[in-house]
C-alpha cells in the first residue's frame, strides 16, 4: 500500500486514503507544484488473482477514458505502471456517490432524480454517440457521484465496451445484479444503446422509491406502488426503461430525454387534459365537414400552416442571433421540433454555432471589433445532438425524420462531417467526423452536394480514420498505421483541392491539416521512408498555391480566407524549421507557435 505523505513519480504527494474496493485502494494526492488534488487508484500485484488480466482490463479502461470528454466523466491525468502495481491517476470527485446518499437519507425527491437522470442521459447519449458507440453496462447509485454543485459524474469504467455490430451475443454478465439488463445474463443478446436504458431506468428505480432491486423483493414494481405521491407520467418512463425485451424500451437515449424533459405530459390529469381538448377539436371538425369543407381542405390548411411557421421560426431566428443567442438557438430548435423532416433549420442553427462572433466583453456583449471565427465547442455540439435526438414521437428521433429525407440528410451529414473535422474544439474531433463523413461519402449527386463535395468526404473520411491508430502499437509493439499509406492519401488530398480550385476556403483547410501533420509527424513520415525532398517539395506545392491565391476583398468570407491564409504559412515556416531538426539532429523541434497544431486531434 501507498504510504500517507509519500511521493509517487516524483510529484504527487499521499494526502490520505479515501476509498476501497475489492481490488483496489482510493488516495487523495496533491500535486505540489500544480496546487491541485487527484486521486490515485493502487491495484498491488500481491493483492489480486490473475493480476495481469486486471491490469489489463485496467488498461481498456484508462484507454476508453482517454478518449472521451465530457462534463459528467473524470478524466484520466497519467498512468504509472510499477514494479508491483498499477496507479491510475485521475479527477479527484469532491462529493458522495448516491448510493451513499441512498442510506443516509432514503428516497430522493423526483425532481433531484430527474435532473440527476436527464444528467446521465446526457453522458450516455455522448458516449453511445461515439464511434464505435461506446456501451456503459452498469449504471447503479454507487457509480454516480454527486458533488456539491449539483453536478453528477458517472464513474467506474470497468465494464465499458465498444459495442460491435455484427457480434450476436456478449459471452460474460458484466454489470450489477438487479441493475443489470436481461440481455447481459448468459450471453443471451447482445448489449446496445438499449441496455444502459434500462440499468438507468433500474437506477431511477432505486432513487425514487429507495428500494434496492437488488434485494427482496428482486423486483420492480410500479413506482407509486411504494410512494403515491410521484408522477404517474414519470412511473411510465421507469416501466418504459425497464421492459424485458429491448425493443419495448425507449430506443435512444434522446428519446428518454424528450420523455423526462415532458414527464409531466405523461401524467394521467395532464392526458385527460388533452383528451378534452381533443374531443372538443373533433367536434369542431365534425361540424366543418357538414358545411363542405372536408378532410382534404383541413390537411392542406394543417401542411400551410405548419410550413409558414417553420419559416417565421428561421426568419425570427435569424434576426436575433446578434442581440439574444440563446433565444435565437430556441427558434432554430422550435422549427426542428416542428418538422424535423426538413433540413434547413439543422443547416442554419449549425453554421450559426460556427460563425457566431466568439469574443465578446463583460455580460457577452459583443466588443464590435471581434472578428468571426469558425469554432465548434463542445456546449455546441452538444445542442445539434440534442436537436437531433428529441423528437414528440417517442418511437422516432428527429434524425430518423430526416434521414427519411435524403438529400437535406446527406448535405447536413457533409456540413457536420466537415465541422467536426476542421471545427470541434473538443477531444476526439475526427472519430467524431467519421460517421458524418461515412454517410455523405456514400450519397449520391444534387444540386446541394455534388461530386466534388462528395469525394472530399471520402477523402476527410480516409484521413480521420488514420486518427484512432496514430501512435498505437500493437501486442508485438508495431505501429497499428502505415505512415506511408497515411503520407499518399494526405498528400492526394491536397493534389485533389489544387487540381480543383473550387473554393478557397476548402484549399486551405485542407493545406492546414496537411502542413500541420508535416509538422507533428515529420519524424514519423521519416521512419516510413518518406524523404525530406518529398515533404519539402509538398510545402513548396503549398507555398506557391497561396501566392497564387486571389481573395476577394469585400466579400463574406474575405477575412477569414485571409486568416487562414496566414496561419497556412506560418504553418508551412514550422514545418521546414521542424524538418531540418529531425533530418539533422532526429529529434523534433521544441517550442515557438501552437498554431501547426491547430487541426491535429485534440
Amino acid at each position: 500500500m501507498l504510504q500517507i505523505g509519500s511521493i509517487v513519480d516524483g510529484k504527487y504527494k499521499i494526502l490520505n486514503k479515501i476509498g476501497q474496493g475489492g481490488m483496489s485502494v482510493v488516495y487523495l494526492a496533491m500535486n505540489e507544484r500544480a496546487n491541485k488534488q487527484w486521486a490515485i487508484k493502487e491495484v498491488r500485484k500481491d493483492g489480486v488473482q490473475n493480476f495481469e488480466v486486471v491490469k489489463q482490463g485496467l488498461i481498456a479502461e484508462t484507454d476508453l477514458l482517454k478518449k472521451l470528454n465530457h462534463p459528467n466523466l473524470p478524466s484520466i491525468i497519467d498512468v504509472i505502471d510499477g514494479d508491483g502495481t498499477f496507479l491510475i491517476v485521475m479527477d479527484y470527485i469532491e462529493g458522495k456517490s448516491l448510493s451513499s446518499i441512498l442510506k443516509e437519507y432514503g428516497a430522493q425527491s423526483q425532481e433531484d432524480v430527474i435532473d440527476w437522470s436527464k444528467q446521465m442521459c446526457d453522458v450516455l447519449g455522448y458516449l453511445h454517440s461515439r464511434q464505435p458507440p461506446i456501451i456503459y453496462r452498469d449504471m447503479k447509485p454507487a457509480n454516480i457521484m454527486l458533488k456539491p454543485d449539483g453536478k453528477v459524474m458517472l464513474i467506474d469504467f470497468g465494464t465499458a465496451r465498444e459495442f460491435k455490430e455484427k457480434s450476436v451475443a456478449d459471452t460474460t454478465c458484466l454489470g450489477t445484479q438487479g441493475y443489470a439488463a436481461p440481455e447481459q445474463y448468459g450471453g443471451h443478446g447482445q448489449t446496445d444503446a438499449r441496455t444502459d436504458i434500462y440499468c438507468l431506468g433500474a437506477t431511477m428505480y432505486h432513487l425514487l422509491t429507495g428500494h434496492n432491486p437488488s434485494e427482496p423483493p428482486y423486483e420492480m414494481y410500479p413506482i407509486r406502488y411504494w410512494n403515491p405521491e410521484l408522477s404517474s407520467g414519470l412511473e411510465e418512463i421507469v416501466l418504459k426503461c425497464t421492459q424485458r425485451n429491448p425493443k419495448d424500451r425507449y430506443q435512444s437515449c434522446a428519446e428518454l430525454m424528450y420523455a423526462l424533459e415532458h414527464y409531466n405530459e405523461l401524467d394521467i390529469e395532464f392526458k385527460r387534459a388533452q383528451n378534452r381538448r381533443w374531443r372538443a377539436f373533433l367536434t369542431t371538425a365534425s361540424m366543418a365537414v357538414v358545411l363542405g369543407i372536408g378532410a382534404v381542405g383541413f390537411k392542406t390548411a394543417e401542411n400551410t400552416t405548419t410550413s409558414s411557421t417553420y419559416d417565421a421560426y428561421l426568419k425570427e431566428a435569424a434576426s436575433l442571433a446578434t442581440t439574444d443567442p440563446e433565444e435565437s438557438v430556441s427558434y432554430y430548435t422550435n422549427a426542428i421540433n416542428l418538422n424535423p423532416s426538413r433540413g434547413e433549420a439543422y443547416e442554419e442553427l449549425l453554421n450559426f454555432f460556427l460563425w457566431q462572433k466568439n469574443d465578446t466583453g463583460d455580460a457577452g456583449q459583443d466588443t464590435g471589433n471581434a472578428a468571426a471565427t469558425c469554432v465548434f465547442d463542445s456546449e455546441e455540439e452538444q445542442e445539434i445532438r440534442r436537436a437531433l435526438g428529441i423528437s414528440g414521437d417517442s418511437s422516432r428521433s428527429n434524425e430518423e425524420y430526416l434521414e427519411a429525407n435524403t438529400d437535406d440528410y446527406n448535405k447536413f451529414a457533409y456540413d457536420l462531417g466537415i465541422a467536426y473535422f476542421y471545427s470541434y474544439q473538443g477531444t476526439g474531433n475526427k472519430a467524431a467526423s467519421l460517421k458524418w463523413l461515412g454517410i455523405a461519402s456514400e450519397a449520391d449527386p444534387t444540386a446541394d452536394l455534388n461530386e466534388r463535395n462528395i469525394q472530399r468526404a471520402a477523402n476527410l473520411y480516409k484521413i480521420a480514420d488514420y486518427y484512432d491508430s496514430l501512435g498505437v502499437r500493437n501486442q508485438a509493439g508495431d505501429s497499428m498505421v502505415s505512415f506511408s499509406d497515411y503520407w499518399y492519401d494526405l498528400t492526394n488530398m491536397v493534389h485533389q483541392e489544387m487540381e480543383t480550385r473550387d473554393n478557397n476556403v476548402n484549399m486551405l483547410l485542407i493545406f492546414k491539416e496537411a502542413t500541420s501533420q508535416v509538422f507533428s509527424k515529420a519524424a514519423e513520415f521519416k521512419n516510413a521512408g518518406i524523404t525530406r525532398e518529398q515533404m519539402e517539395e509538398e510545402l513548396s506545392q503549398i507555398r506557391e498555391s497561396l501566392d497564387q491565391m486571389e481573395i476577394l476583398t469585400g466579400t463574406a468570407n474575405a477575412e477569414y480566407e485571409e486568416e487562414l491564409r496566414q496561419t497556412v504559412q506560418n504553418n508551412v515556416t514550422l514545418a521546414e524549421n521542424n524538418l531540418e531538426a529531425v533530418f539533422n539532429t532526429g529529434n523534433i523541434g521544441q517550442g515557438g507557435s501552437n498554431d501547426a497544431a491547430d487541426s491535429a486531434e485534440n
